[in-house]
């Protein structure tokens, strides 16, 4: 095959990240692909599915790794390292972005600032894959306003299961454009994509708003959510003395010249404790990067090492003042108080349009992560907390949640049925049409 290490078709032979590509940052799930392929360009993507397509061998997508239960992994087949394929470049005359899939939101956001614009929704970290984030929809601070990373998605370029390159957009190639937004990869791997783009502020000030029950926290957090007074709002539930919990919300307001110099007017009608509220303004950069700190004192720890068994789930909002207490007081989740962090995002159903993103029908929503780093590698451990996953996930399908499919949590076709419901036979469909061999990204399991 012109252009491609014949090692990489070689069962047995080392190539490059092939320890790499065996893993995630889950730490859950192993895997044995028989290759890597970095990917230096879409044509390099296309021969290798092209190659892999009738013989049956499992191809799939890795960015960063970011994956937390072997999602990315292809057992028995090829991993293709997106890695390569990261040139970004900004047009700032009609405010888009070009960046290739395995370019990381980084790259993306120092690109875009440069010309003093942003995407209008970003993932939380910024090592993440723009090809990744992508599949999966992506949310962020701004997504109660904006809706998913997905729903800025100006076009994108495409590998086929059939091996075939295609441009799609909503205006080309429809069907494939909607089945690969927030599609898990299914039925092709995005090569690039083209983001819209919206001015961005130079400085912001944020809050740190703390609240001691639930109920008072989930009003002022929708409160923000409803009179646009932040652009930015998210939150967390973090442990008390005593083995409570304080709510904490975090709302960013653009600095512009308009923000009122008293703070009261944009916090002052809020039901926080006044007596814990945290003020700063810094550089709208800065704020975008804030993660990363924390990301090195977990490398620093360890704790970046260990498993993580995390759960993300979409709430109706009327539920989750009863739900989440009642998950955070579960023996089997104590481990979040020492090893994890709750987070909890406020959004709006009318602002999520990626058909593939399956929600509840409430348009009022919570997004309820739980990041949980597993105390100890043992694996009959961390299959206990992934077990604990699931008990938390049918009580949500009890209560009308769903799951947003980046979690540790295994799943059947049946349950992947159930979780797409009445857009289940068109993905099925673009399946069959798209992957015939069914190659593309086997590890969620989606198929018999």
């Amino acid at each position: 095959m012109k252009g491609i290490s014949e090692s990489v078709f070689l069962p047995g032979v080392p190539t490059g990240h092939l320890a790499e590509a065996e893993d995630d940052f889950g730490h859950i799930i192993a895997s044995l692909p028989l290759g890597v392929l970095a990917a230096h360009s879409a044509d390099a993507v296309r021969e290798l599915v092209s190659y892999a397509g009738p013989r049956g061998l499992p191809v799939a997508a890795r960015g960063s790794g970011h994956a937390l239960y072997g999602q990315g992994q292809a057992h028995g087949g090829y991993v293709v390292d997106m890695r390569p394929l990261n040139e970004v470049r900004c047009t700032p005359g009609d405010r888009t972005l070009s960046a290739g899939a395995g370019a990381s939101w980084s790259e993306v956001v120092r690109a875009a600032l440069v010309e003093g614009l942003a995407p209008p929704v970003l993932p939380d970290h910024l090592g993440t894959s723009v090809g990744g984030v992508l599949s999966t929809g992506g949310f962020g601070a701004t997504s109660h306003r904006r809706g998913l990373v997905a729903d800025w998605v100006r076009d994108i370029d495409v590998v086929t299961g059939t091996g075939t390159l295609l441009t799609c957009s909503r205006e080309r190639h429809r069907e494939l454009f909607d089945a690969v937004l927030a599609g898990l990869g299914q039925c092709a791997l995005i090569v690039r994509a083209t983001l819209r783009l919206l001015p961005a502020p130079a400085r912001v000030r944020r809050f740190r708003l703390f609240h001691s029950t639930p109920e008072a926290y989930l009003t002022d957090q929708r409160r923000l959510c409803r009179d646009g007074r932040f652009s930015h709002v998210c939150g967390q539930a973090r442990p008390a003395v005593g083995g409570a919990w304080t709510y904490a919300i975090e709302a960013v307001a653009p600095h512009t010249a308009e923000l009122p110099t008293e703070d009261v007017l944009l916090i002052g009608d809020l039901d926080h404790d006044r007596d814990t509220v945290e003020i700063e303004d810094l550089p709208y950069e800065e704020f975008l990067h804030r993660p990363e700190r924390e990301e090195r004192l977990l490398r620093a720890s360890g704790e970046w090492q260990r498993p993580h068994p995390w759960l993300s789930l979409l709430l109706p909002e009327d539920t989750a003042a009863a739900f989440v207490p009642a998950v955070l007081a579960d023996p089997a989740q104590r481990g979040l108080r020492t090893c994890g962090v709750v987070q909890l995002r406020p959004l709006t159903g009318e602002t999520l349009r990626t058909p593939l993103l399956r929600r509840p029908p409430a348009d009022r929503l919570c997004l309820l992560t739980l990041m949980r780093t597993a105390p100890t590698t043992d694996p009959v451990a961390v299959e206990e907390l992934v077990a604990a996953n699931r008990t938390v996930y049918e009580r949500a399908l009890a209560v009308g949640g769903v799951l947003h499919p980046v979690s540790a949590l295994p799943m059947t076709p049946a349950d992947w049925r159930g979780h797409f419901g009445p857009v289940w036979p068109d993905l099925a469909h673009a399946k069959d049409r798209h992957d015939p061999h069914h190659i593309l990204t086997r590890g969620y399991g989606l198929w018999p």
